[in-house]
């Protein structure tokens, strides 16, 4: 399939953090470890093969936690064989991380995916001595209900509604049978749609909570690729935390060492994209997932009547590990405990979060990963594409503003000339011999001068607006092709890739769709993907 790139700044979609990492700028390079490219993984893996958390007993550990969680999983032989290649010494992960979203979310969590599958085949291609898992961390510990309990389909949100608490991997699946019924009438008739409906149906309606749920859709699509999906929520993988946990309980580590690097970053005028808190940490028991803070030396959890004293938490975190759960600043640390990772995929928020870790992993001695923006993609149709040539638009103009388009091609079709530029400047060389003739005369003549340039400006650019105004009702139908376009390409006046749902483009393109993503995605490129489909 034919495709296209653009650079990421260029799209004026991601922010400038994320562009002056893209291009190297030195001011971030204290906040990474290393920039991603194929050379630079060989030191990672060094590195990393010098770390006591991929000893041979952390990684039995680790594989045996995962045979469990596939123990009822439909998983194909090289899931499995790659589940059991964690226990050698060479391999490591390639990791990506994302929400328990109903049925998958944005279109993005496809990207995240194929762009982990895609580099580890990249990377075992020219490290063949290694082996590279890719990994999806299911972020089975959040409590954020209302963050993934929708998805968008045909510009309508298909919702589930209840009451949550606790962590949402563990939210029993009830309710979800009406939600079925709802999208199963939106999907219409077909194959796809039936493949669609089946997948729905046999995730949540089989399955007894959201974590199963989520682990049987991803198995589902991403199992040929040799995915591991794996719930960090295990009693096994947290008891591996525990040191992380009570340095965390009794220094106070990440707040610390975050804040500085945050006024780092805001010394060179990158925003912070979270601030920590003096305990990174939750407890978690059935229903319940609230912090941990610490008030005259003894420990509470937030908004009930739990409590400790110093000694008694210590001996809660050794014999509950699986009640502490980290926040968004400890959790890439938990990560990067239990996993031989050598780099994390993100998209630009996390990445963004990531950078104010560097500091905390080198004061607790983990190594840090690569950092890898993850692939962004344009899909559009052969009917899209054609329609674009008749307009005769460029997909630059498609990442344009839809006022600043609308403007722009008024003024291109219009057959009378809307800029009054070359009006404006011969204005101003007029009012130039106004200010030297004040200068000559009376002095307190160039404030009325200077207030009669300013009118006539002003003038000249209402009489502008006007005619572009004009212009655009008689361009109507011209304009409307154009905006309708745009708001298919870019639903919501947004990126396709944060509002579509993959069920919407499988409706159409069915199987050729994860196809052609794993086929042409290219994880180390740098730029943003068009593709045609």
């Amino acid at each position: 399939m034919p495709t296209d790139c653009i650079p990421f700044r260029d799209t004026n979609y991601f922010s400038a953090l994320i562009c002056d990492y893209l291009d190297e700028h030195q001011e971030l390079r204290p906040f990474y470890n290393r920039f991603p490219n194929l050379e630079n993984f060989k030191s990672q893996i060094d590195e990393k093969c010098h770390s006591e958390l991929v000893s041979e007993s952390h990684r039995t550990i680790l594989a045996n936690a995962l045979k469990n969680q596939y123990q009822n999983v439909n998983a194909s032989t090289l899931t499995l064989s790659n589940i059991e290649a964690l226990k050698q010494e060479n391999t490591f992960t390639i990791t990506t991380g994302h929400q328990l979203n109903l049925f998958t979310g944005p279109l993005y969590f496809l990207y995240k995916i194929i762009s982990a599958i895609k580099l580890a085949k990249e990377l075992k291609a020219t490290y063949p001595e290694y082996n590279f898992v890719p990994i999806y961390w299911m972020a089975t510990e959040d409590h954020d209900f209302d963050e993934i309990n929708y998805f968008n389909f045909k510009g309508k949100k298909v919702q589930w509604t209840r009451t949550s608490s606790g962590a949402v991997g563990e939210l029993n699946t009830k309710g979800l049978d009406h939600v079925f019924e709802i999208f199963s009438k939106e999907l219409g008739q077909g194959e796809n749609a039936e493949v669609l409906r089946s997948l729905f149906k046999n995730a949540y309606l089989e399955h007894e909570n959201l974590a199963e749920a989520t682990r049987f859709i991803a198995n589902a699509l991403f199992k040929d690729y040799g995915l591991v999906i794996i719930d960090a929520n295990a009693r096994e993988l947290k008891r591996l935390f525990i040191p992380y946990i009570e340095k965390e309980l009794i220094e106070q580590v990440s707040y610390n060492t975050v804040e500085k690097t945050n006024q780092q970053l805001q010394a060179s005028n990158y925003k912070i994209q979270v601030n920590p808190r003096e305990i990174n940490l939750f407890y978690l028991t059935k229903g319940l997932r609230e912090r941990i803070v610490k008030k005259e030396g003894n420990y509470f959890v937030n908004d009930t009547d739990i409590s400790w004293t110093k000694e008694e938490i210590l001996k809660e975190v050794n014999e509950k590990p699986e009640c502490f759960s980290p926040n968004v600043i400890m959790r890439p640390l938990y990560q990067e405990v239990i996993l031989p990772n050598l780099c994390y995929i993100g998209g630009g928020g996390e990445l963004a979060y990531w950078f104010e870790l560097k500091m905390y992993f080198e004061a607790v001695n983990v190594t840090f990963p690569i950092l890898l923006l993850r692939n962004s993609v344009l899909i559009k149709t052969e009917k899209q594409t054609l329609k674009l040539e008749k307009l005769g638009l460029t997909l630059d103009d498609m990442f344009l503003k839809q006022p600043d388009l609308v403007n722009q091609q008024v003024k291109k079709l219009s057959s009378i000339d809307i800029d009054f530029s070359k009006q404006k400047e011969f204005l101003k060389t007029q009012f130039e011999d106004l200010y030297q003739l004040a200068e000559k005369t009376d002095k307190s003549f160039l404030g009325a001068v200077a207030a009669q340039e300013k009118k006539q400006l002003k003038g000249l650019s209402h009489l502008e607006k006007r005619l572009l105004k004009a212009q655009k009702r008689k361009l109507r139908d011209e304009i409307t092709r154009i905006t309708n376009l745009q708001d298919q390409l870019f639903p919501g006046q947004s990126l396709q890739e944060r509002n579509l749902n993959f069920s919407e483009l499988y409706l159409e393109f069915g199987d050729q769709l994860i196809q052609q993503l794993v086929l042409n995605l290219q994880p180390l490129k740098g730029e943003f993907l068009i593709l045609n489909l």
